[in-house]
């Protein structure tokens, strides 16, 4: 697991946006095993504490599962399945509505723009 991080914003936040990432792409796969707290701060060189705490924030949010000293996996829950989607679509759609929306362009026009790219996928 490879991951770039930026200074703006916490690593373990970083860290659980991947994990999201990788779940909604079908990388991660429901009740998959994830690399063990250790393993991820040694593959990744962060603080051990920093792994911890993004782990830690998964379980919480239903994201991934640990029973005793097994592994830890991904949920099988398909209403935390389908909500990790629906939340990085809405992030992307927030940062591009800030980004434009400075700049007054008619929405008529953004959707314009947005379908001819889409649809070339000139990214």
């Amino acid at each position: 697991m490879k991951m770039n991080f930026n200074k703006r914003d916490p690593v373990y936040l970083q860290v659980i946006r991947h994990f999201k990432e990788r779940i909604a792409t079908g990388a991660l796969l429901p009740g998959e095993e994830i690399p063990s707290r250790r393993e991820l701060a040694n593959n990744l060189k962060i603080n051990p504490n920093t792994a911890q705490r993004a782990y830690k924030e998964m379980e919480e949010q239903g994201l991934i599962k640990t029973e005793g000293n097994l592994p830890s996996k991904i949920t099988n829950d398909p209403d935390i399945l389908a909500s990790v989607r629906s939340e990085l679509i809405r992030d992307a759609v927030d940062n591009f509505i800030a980004a434009i929306k400075p700049i007054h362009v008619p929405i008529d026009e953004v959707i314009t723009l947005l379908k001819e790219k889409y649809e070339k996928d000139e990214i």
